[in-house]
């Protein structure tokens, strides 16, 4: 982890929370000042499973994993954090430690706020505190959702799933390269390894994508709809 100081303020912060919008000048100015602005290299923890839960980190670039110690060898990932997501929020305000890690698949930046800054709004500032509370309750169902979503389907309909959600919601482009490993992949739709190899070795064969290395392409994203809402 790298702290870095940026030329911009939280004003005018071109990644800036919509949650800051009811925010007063002072309270603006407060974030600004107590903040840090920090760089993490792909395969850095960002927030540790039961580390003190000092700070909300916000993410403005890369992504994340959300998982959990199963066991000495396996994780449990629970989901993907994307730019523009606050990581700690299932547990900050309920927990004095972290329930789960978040793990850095690229390259990433975030923005870290003292957790006593945000309460000391919160207690000032009713429409910021209801955002809050709106944005938790948003992070909670997307996470509910979609292990809904993968645990009713196939083992076809989730790896179908997880490549059309990087294509279309994190990359927004058929050509991407895959930000986490053939296991991790597994550990987030919850097959075993050698599932995750065996299906993606038959859309290729399929010509519904092709593979070079990390590099994935789709090239026939209806068919890949197909499976995923077949389930």
């Amino acid at each position: 982890m790298e702290i870095i100081t940026t030329s911009y303020d939280c004003m005018n912060c071109p990644f800036k929370s919509k949650l800051y919008l009811d925010l007063t000048a002072d309270e603006m100015q407060m974030i600004d000042k107590n903040r840090k602005e920090l760089i993490f290299k792909k395969g850095e923890v960002i927030c540790g499973e039961g580390d003190d839960l000092e700070n909300l980190i916000y993410l403005t670039k890369g992504l994340g994993k959300l998982h959990k110690k199963e066991s000495f060898k396996t994780d449990q990932i629970f989901n993907i954090v994307v730019p523009y997501d606050f990581i700690g929020f299932l547990s900050i305000f309920s927990e004095t430690n972290s329930k789960y890690s978040v793990t850095a698949i690229e390259d990433s930046v975030a923005c870290a706020v003292p957790v006593d800054i945000i309460k000391k709004i919160i207690l000032s500032n009713g429409n910021f505190a209801m955002k809050i509370i709106e944005n938790m309750s948003k992070v909670t169902d997307d996470i509910l959702e979609t292990r809904f979503k993968l645990n009713k389907k196939h083992l076809r309909g989730r790896i179908a799933y997880i490549i059309l959600f990087l294509a279309k919601e994190v990359y927004k482009d058929n050509v991407f390269i895959m930000p986490i490993s053939r296991k991790e992949i597994a550990e987030l739709i919850n097959m075993t390894t050698e599932n995750v190899i065996r299906i993606l070795s038959e859309f290729r064969k399929d010509n519904i994508i092709d593979i070079d290395g990390k590099i994935i392409k789709v090239i026939d994203s209806i068919m890949l709809q197909k499976i995923c809402e077949a389930g």
